[in-house]
Order: C-alpha cells, then sequence, then structure tokens
C-alpha cells in the first residue's frame, strides 16, 4: 500500500478520561475508498475513536493524519467537517417540521441559513443533487412528507442523505440499524454498499448479521486497542474476539 491510497491513519492514539483508558495506543489504516466496520464491546472505544477523528475529543498522544498529512488533531469540528469527514450519530437529528426535500436542501454544501434556504429558489443544480439523493436513500416517493412523519428507518436514510448533500470524502456512521426492521436493515447494507463507490464508509455497529451483510473488512476494538483484524469469517474465528465480545 503506497502512501497516496491512505485516506485516514490514526497512530498509537491514546485518550485518558480521569484515569480511564478510552484508547489506549490505537493505530488503524483506512485506504481510499474502503468500507470498514468496526465492531466491540461497549466500552471498547468505538465512540471515542470517532470523537478523535471527527474533533470533538483530543488525544493525549498519537497522530490522527487525513488525506495527504492532514493532521486532524490540531483542528477544530467544523474545519474537520468541512474538509470532507461527515458524521452521523446513533439517533437521527432531522429537521422534524420540514419536508424531506427541504432537510436536503437545508444539508446541501455551501454557506445557508435555514431561513435564506427555504425561502430561496433552490437552483436547477441543487434541484437535480437532491434527487439523486432521494433516489440513493430510497425516499423519492416521501419527497414531500414532513420528516417527522417518516418511520424510524426513513428518518436513518435521511440523515445519511443529508451527510451525502455536504459532498464528504469519508462517513462516519455510528449505528445506523438500531431500532431498525429486518427490511430496513437489509435495505441499508445495500444503501452504504452503493455510498461506498464513490466515497469512504467507517460503520460501527453491534449487528453481525448486518456486518456480514456489508462483506467489508472489520476491525475489532477491545479496551482501546485493535483486538483482531480481517474478514467476518476470520475475526468471528478468533479465540480473542469469541471471549470478550461473542461469547457473552
Amino acid at each position: 500500500m503506497t502512501e497516496t491510497d491512505t485516506l485516514l491513519y490514526l497512530d498509537g492514539v491514546t485518550v485518558t478520561f480521569d484515569g480511564f483508558r478510552a484508547l489506549n495506543a490505537l493505530s488503524l489504516v483506512l485506504t481510499e475508498g474502503e468500507m470498514r466496520a468496526v465492531i466491540g464491546p461497549n466500552g471498547a472505544g468505538k465512540t471515542t475513536m470517532m470523537d478523535v477523528i471527527t474533533g470533538r475529543t483530543r488525544p493525549d498522544t498519537g497522530k490522527v493524519v487525513f488525506g495527504k498529512g492532514t493532521d486532524l488533531t490540531r483542528m477544530d469540528e467544523p474545519d474537520i467537517a468541512h474538509l470532507g469527514i461527515g458524521r452521523k450519530f446513533q439517533k437521527p437529528t432531522v429537521f422534524e417540521p420540514h419536508s424531506v426535500w427541504d432537510n436536503l436542501l437545508l444539508a446541501l454544501a455551501g454557506d445557508r441559513s435555514p431561513r435564506f434556504s427555504l425561502f430561496a429558489r433552490e437552483t436547477a443544480a441543487e434541484r437535480a443533487r437532491i434527487e439523486e439523493i432521494l433516489v440513493t436513500t430510497r425516499l423519492q416517493d416521501h419527497r414531500r412528507r414532513r420528516a417527522a412523519d417518516l418511520s424510524h428507518g426513513q428518518k436513518q436514510w435521511l440523515e445519511i442523505g443529508m451527510l451525502l448533500a455536504q459532498e464528504p470524502k469519508l462517513l462516519l456512521v455510528d449505528e445506523p440499524v438500531a431500532g431498525m426492521t429486518d427490511a430496513e436493515t437489509e435495505q441499508t447494507a445495500i444503501l452504504l454498499r452503493e455510498i461506498n463507490q464513490t466515497r469512504s464508509v467507517v460503520v460501527v455497529e453491534h449487528d453481525m448479521a448486518f456486518v456480514r451483510a456489508l462483506g467489508v473488512k472489520v476491525t475489532v476494538l477491545h479496551e482501546g486497542s485493535v483486538l483482531s483484524e480481517g474478514s467476518i469469517d476470520f475475526v468471528s474465528a478468533d479465540p480473542k474476539v469469541i471471549e470478550v465480545y461473542l461469547g457473552r
């Protein structure tokens, strides 16, 4: 692997909260165009890892490098988002009183205040981009519905669509299928695989059937470090992983 293939590089990242080591010399390499699943028991460091990548938490030690040598540990959250790192939290945060269409319009990249966006006519290019995102997120038949009236799964897809509107190079997705129906879970795996055709994705998830459906390399975290890494079959058969995670 050459350096030019590397999109994200964590090297020896340690984070301590009140004496508790949330991350312990964590190292991880994500290549351009890759989708990676990150699993592990509660308290393994998955959320802290996402917090460090997005600038919410500063590591005590270690390097976090994005793209061609940009050191993320020296940047704040808005600047990191501007670089092209988008994050979807576990609980969807959509503008519930607004329609699906207006949610996507508000999210489109560019300096728009909510007041301005909804009164301004969207441009032809913006309309085309929103249409594209509606198709990707399976929401084309719900464009005029209020976000509040969507199912839980559809709200998750809308939020993923709102992130896509910001044209991220890397999408961090936290437990996207928690609370979804089986059918929605299956659709979400397809949706993320489609998104991965044009951008890199990191998915933190507990649902092993869903991780299997993604069919990607899996990193298992435990006590803030990488415990195992490889295909889902490889990590599922790893005695260390069975002991700390799957055997429960």
